[in-house]
């Protein structure tokens, strides 16, 4: 609790006052993260080794954007920093103890965006559902990633408009639009995301399973797997949620 206090504390200041109300979420999913390292690692190993993939594989290597980048445990930041001559992350938070561990390693080539990636405001508004319209400023953008945010961006949306009379019908909009979104770069592109759970108890009966993405088709999938987000003892003794990922 000490070390999340702490991290809490110093993300304050290097944060926008609009995006201040979410460090406590990420500083509990940094916590979460540590404590699950074992039962998460092969997810994130495989989350970097598909971005990396799809990285080598562009033709031209001038900008790099990951969208959600989050903790950076599953995104190969060492090696799109080496490959590409500028990296561009975007989240609504940038914690402390991930400022911190970028300065350490003195990457010269690396910038840090706070963005609300979700377009839900403006739907509410009433306005065009462009969540990722400012990609179109970015210069020389060659290579998109969207981190294992998607399934979040619903799950923010779906909280957002609990007893809204209309959230049947708005949550799969802002999913779509994030994936419109994707498809109408002009650059390479990754998707990864989780696209519904299980709750499964010790006798590997399923119990619960939910669809992250409200009923959106995700398009083609190249790759998937099974992630453990909260397994045996994290919440429950009895009970694990296991995360479907996808790749596309």
């Amino acid at each position: 609790m000490i070390l999340e206090a702490l991290n809490y504390a110093a993300s304050w200041p290097v944060t926008s006052a609009a995006h201040r109300p979410f460090i406590r979420s990420s500083v509990n999913l940094w916590a979460r993260a540590n404590r699950c390292r074992a039962d998460w690692a092969d997810h994130e190993r495989r989350t970097m080794a598909t971005i990396l993939s799809a990285a080598e594989a562009c033709r031209q290597r001038r900008t790099v954007v990951v969208l959600g980048s989050g903790l950076l445990r599953d995104v190969p930041v060492a090696e799109l920093s080496r490959l590409f001559d500028t990296v561009v992350l975007v989240d609504l938070v940038h914690l402390a103890s991930v400022r911190s561990w970028l300065t350490v390693k003195r990457f010269k080539n690396i910038r840090l965006i706070e963005r609300d990636l979700s377009g839900l405001d403006a739907l509410l508004a009433g306005e065009a559902v462009e969540p990722l319209s400012f990609l179109r400023q970015v210069p020389y953008l060659d290579f998109v990633v969207s981190a294992n945010l998607l399934s979040q961006i619903g799950v923010g949306a779906a909280r957002k408009l609990e007893g809204h009379v209309d959230a049947e019908v708005l949550v799969p909009q802002v999913i779509a639009a994030h994936l419109e979104g994707l498809a109408q770069v002009p650059a390479a592109t990754c998707l990864v995301t989780d696209v519904g759970y299980t709750v499964i108890d010790r006798n590997n009966q399923t119990h619960e399973t939910v669809d992250l993405m409200h009923g959106v088709d995700p398009g083609p999938v190249r790759d998937s797997w099974d992630w453990p987000v909260i397994p045996f003892g994290e919440e429950s003794r009895d009970y694990k949620i296991v995360h479907r990922v996808i790749v596309r």
